[in-house]
């Protein structure tokens, strides 16, 4: 595994209430998170990055109520027009 270091101000452990480990793990699946939902990566990457199992990434999309599934409404159109 890759490590990352990044400077970020003091309060912003403070402003979270959390503690830099979790602190660390919630930019993780943050990030995960905003790259699954561009269509960036996989759900499968996103859960890897999140440092989760798949299923445990999207439960833990549902718990927090994002999308759990990417769907791009043109292409959905064109299947349901064509299919």
């Amino acid at each position: 595994m890759v490590s990352l270091t990044i400077d970020l101000p003091e309060g912003a452990f403070s402003a979270l209430r959390m503690d830099p480990s979790h602190f660390a793990a919630e930019l993780r699946f943050a990030a995960a998170v905003q790259w699954y939902h561009q269509g960036s990566i996989s759900g499968s990457k996103a859960a890897e990055i999140a440092g989760l199992t798949r299923l445990a990434f999207l439960d833990e999309l549902a718990r927090r109520r994002l999308d759990t599934v990417k769907v791009d409404l043109d292409e959905l159109a064109a299947e349901l027009r064509d299919g």
